[in-house]
């Protein structure tokens, strides 16, 4: 696939900006269960200390902690569906991101700050205060002009790279649920 330059990237910014700020629908959900591997799913299940059950958040550590454990404020990734769209084009290409919740939502740090609560199905999400930033697997599969966009400091504002969230409530969650923010 080719990549989009830098232009095309900003192109579609606006249409991004004009996500929802409440509201949203789940597009998409994505399980790895292993490095690597994709699994684009109808519906999940959200679990207090697994995540998304089946993904590998639990057993592949992280290295933002100590003892290489998972960590608890990095256990979901959600991406704006928009954004994926546009950096991966083709929806089959999305789940490449390596994000397992797609929410057509304004995921910006002054829509969403971490603390944020969002009911989303039977579940409850709290945004996380860690960034989501990409990878050398993000510019392998999307282009170095999607991680400058998405670093830039519009795209760092806007949290084109995403967010982290973790479940304070467990419950099924579906392709075509509304995101809603929810009180603390």
């Amino acid at each position: 696939m080719k990549h989009l330059t830098a232009t095309e990237l900003e192109a579609g910014l606006a249409h991004v900006q004009a996500s929802p700020e409440d509201g949203g629908a789940l597009e998409m959900i994505v399980r790895r269960p292993q490095t690597n591997a994709r699994e684009a799913l109808d519906e999940g299940m959200l679990d207090l200390a697994e995540g998304l059950v089946g993904d590998n958040w639990r057993t592949k550590g992280s290295p933002t902690t100590a003892d290489g454990s998972s960590d608890p404020e990095m256990q979901l990734n959600i991406m704006n569906a928009r954004v994926a769209a546009l950096v991966a084009g083709s929806r089959d290409r999305w789940p490449l991101a390596g994000d397992q919740l797609y929410l057509d939502l304004d995921l910006s740090g002054a829509n969403l700050p971490p603390g944020t609560r969002l009911r989303l199905g039977e579940a409850l999400l709290e945004v996380t205060p860690p960034p989501h930033t990409g990878c050398r697997k993000f510019v392998s599969r999307f282009g170095m002009e999607a991680m400058k966009f998405v670093n830039s400091r519009i795209g760092r504002q806007l949290n084109l790279r995403g967010i982290n969230a973790k479940v304070v409530e467990p419950g099924v969650v579906r392709v075509g649920d509304v995101a809603r923010k929810a009180p603390h």
